[in-house]
């Protein structure tokens, strides 16, 4: 497979300096009516003139003759080449490419929308011109692929498949570098180097968004409900502990049953507790 090939191209001032040269001699080709040398100056002019361009920075110029490519000018300035010469501009800038959302399903089949955004840049100008039909469009394609690769090789939580360690929402970086890996091996024949690829937004699809957050909260209320749980029960064992230590006082198993249930009910509850005031004794 052939690679870009960097020309170094002839001053354009030189070529100008040239060109009016030749504009003087045509000048005085006229005063002194020497219609012969016209026929070859004129024309000489035209094909000089033509041969100029210029090339801005993070620029390139593609040279093909006749169909064969001749090389890339990657210097910036002011230059001169072949007239006959083709030059195709292609620019050699980071550009951000911020694909469409798009639905995919994940690894164990949900719905999610998912979009990617990428840095990209173009590395070799001869794969870019001649080894794909259109390279920007050929990014988007294939970054649209690798998007739904990687959407259907990851689960998006753990919910559904907790043996999973890795997944599209809590593994952003290794997900990332993948994306990256997979990108990057997909635009190499178009002479693309992918600079940076991440995920721009990651969700659950309109239709199962509303049951999945309601499974999150679920999930989240259980979790906080045991810590409460656990929390409490330290609680009531070092109250227990401290009575029976200090010889406040003692208790009965009936006695410590209704205490512990009363101390867990306090704390484990989701509401204030109203206290009621036992104006008997213990026993009452």
């Amino acid at each position: 497979m052939k690679n870009e090939t960097q020309i170094k191209a002839t001053s354009g001032y030189t070529m100008l300096f040239v060109l009016l040269l030749l504009l003087v001699s045509i000048i005085v080709v006229v005063i002194l009516n020497l219609k012969s040398l016209l026929a070859i100056l004129v024309p000489a002019m035209v094909l000089i003139s033509r041969g100029f361009f210029i090339v801005n920075p993070n620029s390139s110029k593609v040279m093909v003759l006749f169909g064969a490519y001749k090389g890339t000018v990657r210097e910036n300035g002011f230059f001169w080449a072949n007239p006959f010469y083709t030059r195709q501009k292609i620019s050699l800038r980071a550009r951000n490419f911020d694909s469409d959302r798009v639905k995919v399903n994940d690894k164990i089949g949900n719905p999610i929308m998912i979009n990617v955004i990428l840095v990209w840049q173009v590395n070799d100008t001869y794969k870019a011109a001649f080894d794909v039909d259109n390279y920007e469009e050929f990014v988007r394609v294939q970054t649209d692929a690798a998007v739904r690769k990687l959407a259907g090789s990851y689960p998006y939580d753990n919910f559904d498949d907790e043996q999973a360690e890795l997944t599209l929402r809590s593994g952003m970086d290794e997900v990332n570098d993948a994306l990256e890996h997979e990108i990057t091996e997909r635009l190499a024949i178009a002479g693309i180097k992918v600079m940076e690829a991440r995920i721009g937004y990651l969700a659950y699809a309109p239709e199962i968004a509303s049951s999945m957050l309601k499974r999150q909260q679920a999930v989240a209320i259980v979790a906080a409900r045991k810590k409460i749980v656990e929390g409490a029960v330290g609680m009531v064992e070092d109250a227990l502990t401290r009575l029976s230590t200090d010889n406040i006082i003692d208790f009965d198993d009936d006695k410590k049953a209704s205490m512990v249930s009363n101390l867990m009910v306090v704390l484990c509850g989701d509401k204030e507790a109203i206290p009621v005031v036992n104006t008997g004794t213990l026993n009452a």
